[in-house]
């Protein structure tokens, strides 16, 4: 088992993507992150492969502080693909705060890197991965409208990121780091946001464009102004005009929060995979 380490993106792209294309719905997180990688908005990206006879069995994927992405295309020689990279990773001293991946292949690798390291792994999120190609008509809409969130919307948003961060348990950020992520997404349009009567009240983001899909992202309402249903209608208004330009959507839920969840659902979100984030840290002695 052979780790290949890219430091060209359109070299890495040209050994990933035929795999990704064939499962972009479940891949649409790793293969988003490689189009922004490929773009230049992503710093020091660590790409590798894991090849066996000239086969590529697993990619990988970290842009930190974000967590390592994993794909194995071969799950007969997955121990051997975990093995060569978690070796590489330690023999570089490449820091590995956390992972992200299906279930079955992160636990796989979480067991595994424990006994490297003697590290042990907690459940930062785990998540439902959900699918949505066409929006429930019949759902009952909250008041207001849907509109793109403009420069003077940019206070309001950086406030809603730093909560919207610590809800779901994401890297901390700076109020600097807010300033500068809130300038990029409102500056590419990115951001819409849900207003009654004047007041905005909920927003959400459009995340990682491929091919054929969009990923929904960055869903938000304030504690004020929840449970009224603005969520629900500006994801179910949102994703329906995306889908005027993309075959489908895509977004990660928090399976420890059963509302959310269900709201997707009604909006016609239907889960097509188990994911889950574990971080790392060492275990202590007794």
């Amino acid at each position: 088992m052979k780790i290949v380490n890219f430091d060209d993106p359109l070299a890495f792209a040209a050994k990933a993507e035929p795999i990704l294309s064939e499962d972009e719905d479940v891949f649409s997180l790793f293969n988003g992150v490689l189009q922004s990688i490929k773009a230049g908005m992503m710093e020091e990206p660590f790409m590798a492969t894991a090849e066996l006879e000239g086969n590529v069995i697993a990619l990988f994927q970290m842009t930190p502080p974000f967590p390592l992405n994993m794909i194995f295309t071969d799950e007969q020689h997955m121990d051997s693909a975990i093995d060569g990279l978690a070796d590489y990773l330690l023999s570089h001293n490449i820091p590995l705060p956390s992972i992200i991946s299906l279930k079955p292949w992160a636990e796989r690798f979480a067991d595994r890197w424990t006994d490297k390291t003697k590290q042990s792994s907690k459940i930062i999120m785990d998540q439902g991965l959900y699918r949505l190609d066409k929006v429930d008509e019949t759902l009952e809409k909250s008041p207001g409208i849907r509109r793109l969130a403009q420069e003077a919307d940019k206070p309001l948003l950086e406030k809603w990121h730093l909560g919207f961060i610590e809800d779901t348990k994401m890297p901390e950020v700076t109020p600097e780091q807010a300033t500068e992520w809130v300038e990029r997404t409102v500056q590419r349009q990115e951001i819409v946001l849900w207003e009654d009567d004047g007041i905005p009240v909920a927003c959400a983001k459009q995340a990682r464009p491929s091919q054929n899909s969009v990923s929904v992202s960055f869903v938000y309402t304030p504690p004020e102004h929840r449970r009224k249903g603005y969520a629900r209608t500006l994801v179910a208004d949102f994703s329906k005009n995306l889908l005027n330009k993309y075959q489908f959507c895509m977004l990660y839920t928090d399976m420890m929060n059963p509302t959310s969840n269900k709201i997707y659902q009604e909006i016609g979100y239907r889960k097509i995979a188990d994911s889950v984030q574990l971080g790392f840290e060492v275990k202590e002695n007794r």
